[in-house]
């Protein structure tokens, strides 16, 4: 059927018609899925940099984006790589941190953003506290990042809601899904306590980072001190992983073998009580073996090189007993037992070491004993004529400076008498008043006769030629002839055991009988036509020139003498008795004392005081030893209370005969040295630091000397 043209025509514009709708339509599709996004983007406002410093957002050009970049680059040196990995490994495979994440709760909740705002919202905080921590915020399209935040994470791991720093303050970057426009805006309430929130948090911060660095300061200066130390090379063996090969004084070992041996013998008692013979046998064994091998040892380069494997099997062997035997109460019973007995045991040497210490000094070495019996020998072998010492005229010169020595030892008394002489301006102005008893008496004559002190003068005393000193004047000797001394010093029912016998032992030294110890009260007695003497005791040498002493001012008083008294020590209640009511009426307990050995006494002044007679009141009063023990210092002290002038302690330092840490300045300057104490330089237990000063004045050349074997 053929169709009519208008009918075609008609036909073609429909078909024309609903073509160009259908273009239309996908046109606008096209325009609205391609124009919409690209719009969207733009009503967000682009790629902006949002600084906290000022509140104005700054459009995103070319310039702000090389600065930020450059910025971005100094904040990264600022991290070492290893905080980087330690971030970069705490991100799960989805991807960099997420909001998402922060608020499954992964994170610290000072991170959690529970309502998402705006980001002009979010930086409406306090110019001065923001840019102080140096935040910047970036915003990008679609999303917003905080990036490149800088900081310093004080503790790793632990999570806290008041801190900015308690989550990782150093990542990379924290992205933010896109924020709705109708969720940026805050009621001002809300942007108030969000800006308190911000300012809460960076103050903390800031006084994290502050606290950190005030800590890592101080390790800095920790380490530095100890670096020094090291590398001076003094400690750097202490440091080395070498230290117990080459330290020869380790004891270790040692202190090991002798833990081993009080175990090993709790054990034997408890294999003896549970029968177990075979466990008994090899501990005695190892016991012997250990023992052997330990012997003296104090440190480890004393032990024979079998003692490691003696320490593995005594170890062995007491791993078995312990299995076997190891009951709780019965080892802290029978380590008690053990503790009391080691005590005892130690009280008991105690004693013994104080009775052999006390017998030692107070022994006359056989030495000196020898030398005394060939001086009197050849005494004896002398003319009558020849036992007479020149310059008797000067003897009671008073322009000359005079000394008082009373001794029994002939040794001692010769190096009193050369170390004066060898430090003397002028010897010729110096005489020495020696009194001795009637055993050494000879010697003593016959040793200075043959060696003459130079120029100097010298004069040797009996002491029994004083026919003055006896009983009926001196109370003394008056209370040595009474029963209850005789019963004190001479019964006949003394201890004979070591232990025992060392009670009092100190207070019944022979020297407390001697006259010679008391006959420094008897002074003008003794040089009734002197005006002033200087004593000195036969265990000090002297250092220096001693004449400046007759010109020092005693500003009236009897006796010059250097003060001993320290904080606690050498004070009036160390001597006296202070519960008897003379002693406490008369006396101050805390007074100071002073020390024998080097005194200056005006003579003139001791007879107008009468010190002679004060001393033998005192005496009488204290006849059952109520007032002091026996001694001559207390008797000293009380005779002299108030009439003492203390000279320069550089004038008499003492202590060398007990004393270990005299400081060697101190010695180096002094006068006059004291070996007071059980320590006596001619005795082999003296302290060797100190000996040399005391043997440099012996003339060990001398053959009687050398025949008698006394050598330094």
């Amino acid at each position: 059927m053929r169709l009519k043209r208008g009918t075609s025509n008609l036909s073609v514009q429909r078909s024309a018609r609903s073509a160009r709708k259908c273009y239309l339509a996908v046109s606008s599709l096209l325009v609205l899925s391609v124009l919409t996004p690209l719009l969207f983007l733009t009503t967000q406002g682009g790629l902006f940099r949002i600084n906290l410093g000022s509140k104005d957002f700054i459009g995103e050009t070319k310039n702000d984006q090389l600065k930020e970049s450059d910025d971005f680059k100094q904040i990264d040196n600022m991290f070492p790589k290893e905080v980087i990995d330690t971030i970069v490994s705490s991100i799960d495979d989805s991807g960099p941190l997420s909001l998402n994440t922060a608020r499954r709760k992964d994170l610290s909740s000072s991170w959690v953003i529970e309502q998402p705002v705006s980001v002009l919202d979010s930086l409406q905080v306090g110019d001065s506290s923001a840019n102080a921590n140096g935040i910047a915020i970036q915003t990008q399209t679609g999303n917003h990042s905080i990036g490149k935040i800088s900081g310093s994470l004080i503790e790793s791991g632990k999570v806290g809601d008041s801190t900015l720093a308690d989550a990782a303050l150093n990542l990379t970057s924290v992205k933010v899904p896109d924020v709705k426009p109708s969720e940026e805006k805050l009621t001002p309430a809300q942007s108030a306590r969000k800006k308190l929130r911000m300012e809460r948090k960076v103050k903390r911060l800031r006084e994290l980072t502050q606290k950190d660095d005030t800590t890592a300061a101080r390790l800095e200066q920790v380490v530095a001190e100890r670096s020094k130390n090291i590398g001076s090379g003094s400690v750097l063996s202490k440091y080395s992983i070498w230290r117990r090969d080459h330290d020869e004084n380790s004891d270790s070992l040692v202190r090991l073998m002798r833990d081993q041996l009080i175990m090993a013998r709790v054990y034997v008692n408890m294999a003896q009580s549970h029968n177990q013979v075979h466990i008994l046998h090899q501990l005695r064994a190892r016991i012997r073996d250990s023992q052997r091998s330990l012997g003296e040892a104090t440190t480890d380069a004393e032990l024979p090189r079998s003692a490691s494997e003696r320490v593995k099997a005594m170890g062995q062997i007491l791993s078995v007993a312990r299995e076997q035997l190891y009951d709780c109460a019965g080892i802290t019973k029978k380590l008690r037992a053990m503790l009391q007995f080691s005590e005892e045991q130690a009280r008991v040497l105690k004693k013994q070491s104080t009775f052999l210490s006390q017998l030692a000094a107070k022994t006359l070495p056989k030495g000196i004993h020898c030398l005394s019996m060939k001086l009197t020998i050849d005494y004896y072998k002398l003319a009558e004529s020849d036992r007479n010492f020149p310059g008797g005229e000067k003897l009671e010169d008073n322009r000359l400076f005079h000394y008082a020595l009373f001794s029994d030892n002939v040794l001692a008394a010769s190096v009193v008498v050369n170390s004066t002489v060898c430090n003397a301006k002028d010897p010729s102005m110096h005489v020495f008043h020696l009194v001795t008893d009637k055993l050494n008496y000879a010697a003593m004559k016959m040793w200075f006769l043959a060696n003459p002190p130079g120029k100097a003068t010298i004069d040797v005393q009996n002491i029994d030629d004083f026919t003055w000193l006896n009983s009926s004047y001196c109370p003394v000797l008056r209370q040595l002839e009474s029963a209850a001394m005789k019963e004190y010093y001479f019964k006949a029912d003394h201890p004979t055991t070591i232990a025992a016998g060392s009670s009092n032992l100190k207070y019944r030294n022979p020297k407390y009988l001697s006259m010679l110890n008391h006959l420094r009260f008897y002074l003008p007695e003794v040089y009734p036509k002197l005006d002033k003497i200087l004593f000195l005791d036969d265990d000090i040498v002297v250092q220096k020139d001693l004449t400046p002493l007759w010109t020092v001012d005693l500003h009236g008083k009897v006796n010059g003498a250097v003060e001993t008294c320290g904080h606690s020590f050498h004070r009036f209640d160390k001597y006296l008795n202070f519960s008897n009511p003379h002693i406490k009426r008369n006396f101050d307990p805390r007074a100071c004392g002073w020390a024998y050995g080097m005194n200056v006494f005006d003579l003139q002044q001791w007879k107008r005081k009468d010190i002679t007679g004060i001393y033998h009141k005192w005496q009488d009063m204290n006849e059952d030893r109520v007032l002091w023990k026996l001694g001559t210092l207390p008797p000293g002290l009380i005779t002299f209370y108030n009439l003492t002038y203390p000279l320069q302690k550089s004038w008499h330092v003492l202590g060398l005969g007990y004393n270990p840490s005299v400081d060697r300045g101190e010695i180096e300057g002094a006068a006059v040295i004291h070996y007071n104490g059980n320590m006596k330089p001619w005795l082999e237990l003296a302290m060797s630091k100190y000996k040399h000063y005391w043997t440099r004045h012996v003339k060990y050349d001398h053959p009687f000397l050398q025949q008698c074997n006394i050598s330094p």
